[in-house]
């Protein structure tokens, strides 16, 4: 009898640093006890998945704004609380420095090299004025229906 993988989704709504961090330690947490594991990137979220240089792209001037306005990356995003101008997150990210915890570009990377599923909003993308070429490579592009569809046969479902 072949047994069924668990599975694991979440909905990474949020473009803060530690909810982005937190996301993905649960994710890697959740592919390392062999589940199946999805993060649907949206809205906010994002950001998370943007490269961090800046990809020439062919936008109206309203896309454009939203460009200039939202983080280009994850090592970029701020923190949901005691942001103080940038500042917070230099902090956080010396402490998890000193503690040997993975950045959350690393935490991206293991994420991708256990075989987390990344899924940027489509619908989202559009209205944001997001274009593939500026969010990373090896990622998947769906609505809300896909993501709907691995939730419904997931066992935790998690939204941050």
């Amino acid at each position: 009898m072949i047994m069924e993988k668990d599975k694991t989704t979440i909905v990474l709504f949020s473009g803060d640093l530690d909810k982005a961090i937190a996301a993905f330690i649960i994710a890697n947490g959740a592919a390392a006890y062999d589940h199946d594991v999805t993060i649907f990137f949206t809205f906010w979220g994002l950001n998370a998945l943007r490269k961090d240089e800046l990809v020439k792209t062919d936008k109206g001037m309203l896309e454009r704004m939203f460009g200039w306005m939202m983080p280009r990356g994850a090592k970029k995003l701020g923190l949901s609380k005691m942001h103080m101008a940038g500042m917070g997150p230099k902090m956080i990210k010396h402490v998890m420095k000193k503690h040997n915890a993975l950045s959350l570009p690393q935490l991206i990377e293991l994420a991708q090299e256990q075989g987390v599923k990344l899924v940027a909003c489509t619908m989202t993308m559009d209205l944001l004025g997001l274009k593939q070429e500026e969010l990373l490579d090896d990622i998947e592009y769906a609505g809300v229906a896909a993501y709907l569809g691995d939730a419904n046969e997931a066992k935790v479902n998690l939204f941050i």
